[in-house]
């Protein structure tokens, strides 16, 4: 066989190989990004214009993250939450729509504390996505119900479940065992 066939095997093969990499990368991102960011991924995905946007996106929102000096609460901070949750919760039989707000305020600081950005909402839920990516979507939701209630457009279900929805975050940014959750919520 001639030389130039060789080289035009070898080319096709180095090709081939090469595209097989390629796709194995993209497929390895792929579930390196589902596996971190779980319903976020999903989420992502359906509002970009293309795979790759949204991927681009979220690994956007990753090295973002890596710049923010994220720092966990000490045990005093988290007991001192826990105990304005408690009140904030306490209060939400007689005032829903004020507890509603208090607990949306109460997330703020603890995100600030926690050296999350606060200043603007959308950046606030994809910062928070990249650490809490199975709790942003109940953020969002009692985000939306907070400014329903503000606006007095709710009723006292849709805020016990805005409720139920900052808790859910809030539980999970005060980073604590589930025990001890338990005991934050029965006494």
């Amino acid at each position: 066989m001639d030389t130039w066939i060789w080289v035009v095997i070898a080319i096709a093969v180095i090709a081939v190989i090469a595209a097989v990499a390629i796709s194995m990368a993209r497929k390895r991102r792929t579930a390196a990004l589902r596996e971190q960011f779980g319903p976020e991924y999903d989420r992502t995905v359906g509002l970009a214009e293309d795979l790759k946007a949204a991927e681009g996106e979220l690994v956007a929102r990753r090295e973002r993250r890596r710049g923010l000096d994220i720092r966990p609460l000490s045990p005093s901070a988290r007991d001192g939450y826990v105990q304005a949750w408690r009140e904030i919760q306490a209060g939400f039989v007689e005032e829903p729509a004020s507890a509603l707000i208090q607990a949306d305020r109460l997330v703020l600081i603890v995100m600030r504390e926690r050296g999350y950005p606060t200043d603007d909402f959308e950046q606030r839920a994809a910062d928070i996505s990249v650490d809490h990516p199975r709790v942003v979507d109940h953020y969002r939701a009692a985000h939306a119900i907070s400014h329903r209630a503000e606006a007095q457009q709710t009723d006292t279900e849709e805020m016990r479940q805005g409720f139920m929805h900052y808790r859910a975050l809030f539980e999970d940014l005060l980073e604590v065992q589930d025990n001890q959750v338990r005991e934050a919520r029965e006494a």
